[in-house]
């Protein structure tokens, strides 16, 4: 069973190339392939939430026999041999799926009015996700919120009879509860594409620039917003501990909360509006901003979705306010749009490549008048070679990059204020520039699932303020160098799934204030000795087989504990 989604915006031919490899029994990349029978011959495809007649016939093969197509649309397509008309839940599985949302079991709690509680779901008509959202808003609420809670969605109710409707009417009421900085958090989630997993990363960065709050706060809003079913987590396990990083923890949302995300966007005129978004991607830019580009507009957050674009596919936009810029598009060629360059507030810019294939961003020369850019991120782009200094970033992320090994590059020079650099999933990473041991201010390397990485710079002991070091998924990383004893903050290393790494620095034990080790999938054949002077080591997390290695140590060393786990990520 193959499942994917389809979305509004498709991209068609990656989709495509998803469907093939299933069929003829080629691994199926990204796609959600579900568990078989053993000697079941027969496949099915679950193709989801298709919104066109045009994308559902690109997506069709009639030649595999065997194969059956599951569509799940919005709308009736024209086509499909049956057609299965989804319906509403009835009252008693409406009341049930509220009950688990709001109390955690299936039936209303003794103390509460049962009628009260059945207007709230007569008001969702059935509706599966407005129950869901609504029952989790109305969570550990008084009786006499949820008569006001009634009161708002009655007055909310449309006069048209429209489901999509009725569900903005009831997720409206919903954010009523949220206070004005989630409220606005969550609206700031309507500048991601549609059905696409957002990087939990992306979304901090994001909040931390735009209302002044530190990466903990964000994280609460989110997690908050979560609790909600305002959004969904997709978790690594680790979510959550200390120093773990988002490096692969991604944001899902339903599109319909994004639909009313955009919606209450969209209010007034373009200029005015705190966020520009497009709702799907499009060859250009909307018409409507182009119509108002003769003053400047006011948002703070830019959300452009496109495919290819060429210098004489922009126009001229004035954006003084604008602080967070995300640039998503699905192409092999991508001139950056010009008026980057006159983009004095900038703070975060993210550029994201959909496409199949890495593409060359033209027209970098624009960054640099950046002045106040803090955080880039570029994902399935060839890193630029520059020597534009960028003396404010703080956070620089590549993610799914190529040439990012530019052993020439003076990074102190470029980056000299870097606080947090992560690499993820950067096959061509060798080794880090030597270069990087001069940014002093450098507090945290995430470097994971770069699987040609060997070995890290000898003169690291420079990195003063490191804190937390991780090398998550290197398999051809053989040792660390024992400069990294010399780093008198680091609290935090990450070697989890270096299979081939097989010892530690004989004089780990400098690390006087490690408070972490992370070494799931590690085969180290020793610790050494000197580990015993590790005073504010509290917690080591490794394999069943490695505890006995740790015994000696934990003896030693007051407080500590080690934790063997044989759940490693695959």
């Amino acid at each position: 069973v193959l499942f994917l989604t389809v979305s509004q915006s498709p991209n068609l031919e990656k989709l495509r190339s998803l469907i093939l490899e299933f069929l003829t029994d080629n691994e199926a990349g990204s796609g959600a392939i579900l568990p078989v029978s053993i000697g079941q011959t027969r496949k099915l495809v679950i193709l989801d939430d298709v919104w066109t007649r045009e994308s559902l016939e690109q997506l069709m093969f009639e030649n595999f026999p065997g194969t059956t197509t599951l569509v799940v649309s919005r709308s009736k397509l024209a086509g499909p041999r049956m057609t299965y008309d989804v319906e509403l839940l009835d009252e008693h599985d409406a009341m049930t799926l509220l009950c688990l949302s709001a109390f955690d079991q299936k039936s209303v709690p003794s103390g509460l009015s049962r009628s009260l509680v059945k207007q709230v779901v007569d008001e969702c008509k059935g509706l599966p996700l407005s129950l869901k959202v609504i029952g989790a808003s109305l969570k550990g609420r008084p009786e006499k919120y949820w008569q006001g809670a009634v009161n708002r969605l009655s007055r909310g109710e449309p006069a048209d009879i429209n489901h999509e409707t009725i569900v903005f009417a009831q997720i409206e009421a919903s954010l009523e509860i949220l206070d004005k900085k989630s409220r606005e958090c969550f609206l700031d989630l309507g500048a991601f594409p549609e059905d696409k997993k957002i990087p939990l990363g992306v979304i901090i960065n994001m909040w931390v620039e735009l209302h002044d709050m530190d990466e903990e706060t964000a994280f609460s809003i989110l997690m908050d917003l979560a609790d909600k079913n305002l959004l969904t987590l997709v978790k690594d396990p680790r979510f959550g501990a200390l120093y773990t990083g988002y490096h692969d923890v991604f944001v899902t949302q339903h599109d319909v909360l994004r639909d009313v995300a955009l919606l209450l966007s969209s209010f007034g005129k373009v200029n005015s509006r705190k966020r520009l978004s497009m709702p799907q991607r499009a060859l250009t830019l909307p018409r409507e901003w182009e119509r108002s580009n003769d003053e400047p507009y006011n948002a703070r957050v830019v959300s452009i979705h496109t495919g290819e674009m060429n210098e004489m596919d922009w126009f001229d936009m004035e954006l003084p306010k604008t602080e967070v810029l995300i640039i998503n598009f699905s192409s092999d060629n991508y001139v950056l749009p010009p008026f980057i360059a006159k983009m004095g507030r900038l703070k975060a810019l993210l550029v994201i490549n959909n496409g199949l294939f890495h593409v060359r961003l033209q027209d970098f020369s624009s960054f640099t008048n950046l002045a106040k850019l803090r955080s880039l991120w570029l994902q399935m782009v060839y890193v630029p070679y520059s020597t534009i200094t960028l003396k404010h970033l703080q956070k620089l992320s590549l993610i799914f990059c190529k040439s990012v090994n530019q052993k020439a590059l003076d990074m102190n020079l470029i980056f000299p204020n870097l606080s947090d650099i992560t690499i993820d999933h950067c096959e061509d990473l060798v080794e880090l520039p030597s270069t990087i041991s001069g940014i002093t201010s450098l507090n945290s390397i995430s470097i994971t699932n770069c699987p040609s990485i060997g070995e890290l710079p000898n003169n690291m002991s420079k990195l003063m303020a490191l804190e937390l070091l991780r090398l998550y998924a290197c398999p051809e990383l053989k040792s660390l160098p024992e400069e990294i004893c010399e780093l008198p903050n680091l609290k935090y290393i990450d070697i989890s799934q270096c299979v081939n790494l097989s010892c530690l620095p004989e004089e780990v034990g400098k690390l006087s204030r490690l408070e972490k080790i992370d070494m799931r999938a590690c085969p180290l054949l020793s610790i050494p000795s000197s580990a015993v002077k590790l005073t504010s080591l509290c917690h080591v997390i490794c394999d069943k087989e490695n505890l006995c290695m740790w015994e000696k140590i934990e003896n030693a060393v007051p407080g500590l504990r080690v934790e063997a786990t044989e759940d490693c990520l695959d």
